[in-house]
């Protein structure tokens, strides 16, 4: 697979909320796919398994089975890789505008300041 299509994968996943919901259920810690079915009763086991199988698919997702329960843990590389991508080289722009600023805020007199 590409990493055109990886990324695709990835854009795809996030673009539902409740996937966004179960990643931010998994940002602090690990948890069963139990645990993330009780945390989303509105949905069923089966509604939970499908969006777990697309952030799988998509690599945000890691899921180890222990014993009879399946672990999930959020693996946040593939959306570090977007931001290297796309957002990164315009961060670093806008610090360095802020940084201008800051030096040219601070070349006025003091009677010029805000």
């Amino acid at each position: 697979m590409s990493s055109d299509d990886q990324i695709d994968l990835v854009f795809k996943a996030l673009a539902a909320p409740i996937r966004r919901d179960l990643m931010d259920a998994l940002k602090d810690n690990p948890q069963t796919t139990g645990e993330l079915c009780a945390r989303f009763d509105t949905l069923n086991r089966c509604t939970v398994m499908q969006h777990l199988g697309v952030l799988e698919e998509a690599g945000l997702v890691i899921a180890r089975k222990q014993g009879r329960q399946r672990w999930n843990y959020l693996n946040a590389l593939p959306i570090k890789q977007i931001h290297g991508r796309w957002i990164g080289a315009y961060a670093a722009g806008a610090v360095d505008l802020l940084a201008r600023m800051k030096d040219d805020m601070e070349k006025l007199p003091a009677d010029q300041k805000a």
